[in-house]
Formats: structure tokens, sequence, C-alpha cells
């Protein structure tokens, strides 16, 4: 795939999902995807390897997550199980006066999540190399939204990340269609379903279940 088709993809993408992307970010994304391939090669990123492939399952994947924050105001985000930096580094690039936290405790991959911080010249980014069980009670109730891609199945994420939000912060999930929660389960965490919304994956068709979950 040459550089126009990835950038066509990314752009008509956002569009189907409400976004809008800029030269620039659109750039910052290409940039991404040449470090991304690159460290691949050493170390295991990603299985996806299929340039159009990362565009959808990777970036538009990411950037769906935005229309989980509706209508608020969003300062500070926290990623659990960042890998490769899916979906916290599209939404930074996206949102860029974002404060960005990503928790990712295999070192060699937070090693790469500040090697793209550095290139990408983006301010504002945090990386930890531990589990999100190892943070300090600093980080408890400071975040507006917490997102967690590939960290757990949706129980253990929301159990994990409720933690990091303040009242009224709420986490985003987007899954298949097929999983669901138990509300009684949700009450128990002083968790309510703020949203929940099936969607399509631009350009590919995936069906996509998106969760806004909110600490009470």
């Amino acid at each position: 795939m040459n550089s126009d088709e990835f950038r066509n993809i990314l752009q008509e993408g956002t569009k189907e999902l409400g976004l809008s992307l800029g030269a620039s970010q659109v750039d910052a994304c290409q940039t991404y995807l040449v470090h991304l391939k690159k460290w691949n090669r050493q170390i295991n990123l990603t299985a996806i390897e299929n340039d159009r492939d990362i565009a959808i399952k990777h970036f538009l994947d990411s950037f769906s997550y935005i229309r989980g924050f509706g209508e608020r105001h969003v300062s500070r985000l926290l990623d659990m199980g960042s890998g490769a930096g899916f979906p916290a580094i599209p939404i930074k690039i996206l949102l860029p006066d974002l404060q960005v936290t990503l928790v990712e405790s295999v070192k060699k991959k937070a090693s790469f999540l500040r090697h793209i911080a550095r290139t990408l010249q983006l301010s504002g980014v945090e990386i930890l190399d531990r589990r999100t069980d190892e943070l300090a009670k600093e980080f408890f109730g400071i975040f507006d939204v917490v997102t967690a891609r590939a960290f757990a199945e949706m129980g253990t994420a929301i159990r994990e990340g409720r933690r990091f939000l303040y009242t009224g912060g709420i986490i985003v999930l987007s899954r298949g269609p097929d999983e669901a929660l138990k509300e009684e389960m949700l009450h128990s965490l002083g968790m309510v379903v703020e949203q929940r919304k099936e969607f399509r994956l631009p350009q590919a068709g995936d069906r996509r279940t998106l969760w806004t979950l909110r600490k009470e």
C-alpha cells in the first residue's frame, strides 16, 4: 500500500466516525506506522502486518474510542495494557491537548512507547512500565477516562480501571458484539452504563460495541 492509500483510509474512516483528521495528524500516523513495522521485526508488538489492516484495525479502531467520550471535556486519560500504543497514542494524535498515561508492564514494549512519543514529539505523555495493580495511590481518582483495548475481559478491566477514575469519570471499552455485562457486577463496583453503541468499523465492516461506563 502506498502512502496516499493509507492517508485516504484514515481520512475517510475518521469521517465515517464523525471525526476530523488533519494533514499533520495523518503524517504522524504514517510515521507511527513506519516505526511500528520496524520495531515489530525485533519485538512482538502486533500480529497485524498488512498496512491496510493496521490502518483500519489499529488506527481507526483506536479513533472510535473518542465517540465514547460524549460531549464531556476530557483532560486526563489512562490506558491500561498499552502494548504498541493503541488506542492511546492515536487518541493523543487526534486530541493533542489530552494528558495521557500509558501503563505497559513489558519493558520492551514500554521502550517502544517512549520511542514513538519522542519521535512524534508528543508532549503530555507518561509511560509507566509496570502493572496496573502496582500503581501507587497517587494515580487513584485523578483521571477523566480509562481505556483498555487488549488488557483483559471486560469485568476485569472495569474492576482494575475504576480506581483511577474520579467520580463521574468513565471507562471506555470497544468489544465484540456478543460480550455483555451483568448489572449486579456493575452495581457492586459503583459503575453504570452511560452508553452502549453498536457500530461497524469503517472500511472493513467488522461489528463493534462501544461501551461507556461511568463511576458513580
